[in-house]
């Protein structure tokens, strides 16, 4: 007996062990306090860095933020996963501090304040910097970063929530969404596909995957470059275009003037032309960044060591500074057998992104036949990816409707509008740019719950046209209340004096 008790303890040894490890990972993870920091904040934060190809040293980045202890059911909240496009673009930069996190970054660049509608009150959210060369996350060979594209950043992303969920086991089969936005319109359904597919092979798989929301107007160029676009640019991928194709959107680029393609209503924060210079890239649709006075703000933030610190970020010592999208690299030049260190600034992600699929409607017709949970929604100011282009694809899947075309309500006042067909529902939100959350950060959360209900947006219930209500059986006049109507609820108040007797 005493033999076999030994065995047992034998046997269990390294399960007890590797859960130690996981457990003393996750704790070292996490984040006590970030500098600037609002005191007594109300929920966790873990960030650090989970490997996604020992071979290679390759590593990404996450931060988590835990959903509120105010949330309701907070315990059983949610997993939902966020990616920033570009590609190329920190999620930490952008998602994290600009729209759904918990703090905003004050102009002076060491400070934050509480964000009301951070979408941590509804959710535990997980931002991840991918692919590695992105933010700070990191590859130990040099060629990963001339070889990323759309295939190798889903895969690492499906590695590194493999890794993540041994790490958070708490977290595993709660449900799990991934949302995003611009390029993500890439990352997010491929990653969903390969989960869909991976679970499919897997028994009782640990990510509960039930869904995934991202998003993407105006008429800014003459109808003579629409057509001469369509002719040169439509069958082909945005990250490698023709000749052809680049001199006709630089035409187009020219003909929209200096305004914020982002948010082509907006005032941006410094010269409208030094602006539009500053965030064309390669090519003048693939534009990087919303407003730099934002942005800003972040490149100060996280380049303090004592915030990357906190955040357990950058522990190899990278040896060039933390950025939204561009990257600061180091090679060694070699001249008549000489070797010169340089140091070149450029978005090397971006630059060589290796594939990306013309079309992802095939994606979404398989999860939709999956039965996936899919949100598509737009700023009804966003150039960039705007909503006439998305309603474009969304009509190409030819799905029947369930809700007709209708506005959406926040508070009586038209918030977006709206159309849900089997399978997939489109939002879209009135006022907003590129970056929803950023400009219409009460909407966006209003979005966001019902997502996660996965109930119909909001509409008008109009109470005014009552011309009577029943009280105790009584039966009251018009004459004797009004009606407001607040917070999708009907508030009656009595304008009379009413006396009621047995």
């Amino acid at each position: 007996m005493g033999g076999i008790t030994l065995l047992l303890l034998w046997l269990l040894l390294p399960v007890g062990v590797m859960r130690c490890a996981l457990s003393a990972d996750r704790e070292s993870d996490r984040v006590a306090e970030l500098p600037g920091q609002p005191a007594n904040v109300g929920f966790a934060q873990y960030a650090g860095y989970v490997a996604v190809d020992a071979a290679h040293g390759r590593a990404l980045f996450y931060w988590l933020v835990e959903a509120a202890a105010a949330a309701a059911e907070a315990e059983a909240a949610p997993v939902v996963l966020w990616l920033n496009g570009g590609p190329g673009c920190s999620s930490v930069g952008y998602g994290a501090s600009e729209e759904i996190g918990p703090f905003r970054i004050r102009p002076d660049g060491k400070t934050l304040y509480l964000n009301a509608y951070s979408w941590n009150n509804a959710a535990n959210l997980l931002f991840l910097e991918s692919p590695a060369g992105v933010g700070f996350s990191y590859s130990n060979t040099t060629l990963d970063l001339y070889t990323a594209g759309d295939q190798r950043t889903a895969m690492d992303a499906y590695a590194f929530l493999v890794n993540w969920f041994e790490r958070f086991p708490q977290y595993k089969y709660r449900e799990f969404y991934i949302a995003g936005e611009s390029y993500a319109g890439h990352y997010v359904p491929q990653l969903a596909q390969l989960i869909y597919r991976k679970n499919n092979e897997t028994q009782n798989p640990v990510i509960n995957l039930k869904g995934f929301m991202y998003w993407w107007t105006h008429g800014l160029i003459s109808d003579t470059t629409y057509h001469n676009l369509r002719a040169t640019c439509i069958l082909q991928s945005s990250e490698h275009p023709s000749e052809e194709c680049v001199k006709n959107l630089n035409t187009a680029s020219a003909e929209e003037g200096n305004i914020d393609p982002y948010s082509i209503y907006t005032q941006p924060c410094n010269n409208t032309s030094s602006l539009k210079l500053s965030l064309n890239g390669r090519y003048p649709w693939m534009s990087r960044a919303y407003d730099p006075c934002t942005e800003r703000y972040a490149k100060i933030y996280y380049n303090h060591p004592e915030v990357q610190r906190a955040l357990h970020a950058n522990v190899t010592g990278i040896r060039y500074p933390w950025d939204t999208c561009r990257i600061f690299f180091h090679v060694v030049l070699k001249v008549e057998n000489i070797f010169f260190p340089y140091t070149c600034d450029s978005d090397i992600v971006g630059t060589y992104w290796a594939d990306s699929p013309r079309s992802m409607l095939p994606i979404y017709r398989e999860l939709i036949s999956a039965g996936l949970r899919i949100w598509v929604f737009s700023g009804d100011t966003d150039a960039v990816v705007p909503v006439t282009a998305t309603r474009y694809s969304i009509d190409a899947l030819k799905l029947p409707t369930l809700i007709n075309w209708h506005p959406w309500y926040d508070n009586g006042k038209v918030g977006g509008w709206s159309q849900v067909y089997k399978g997939l529902t489109f939002v879209t939100i009135a006022g907003a740019g590129h970056e929803v959350p950023l400009h219409r950060p009460r909407q966006a959360l209003i979005l966001f719950r019902h997502f996660l209900q996965n109930k119909p947006m909001p509409q008008r219930t109009s109470f005014n046209g009552l011309s009577s209500v029943e009280l105790f059986g009584a039966e009251l006049s018009r004459a004797y209340f009004s009606i407001i109507e607040k917070d999708e609820q009907c508030i009656v108040t009595f304008v009379r004096h009413v006396s009621f007797h047995s």
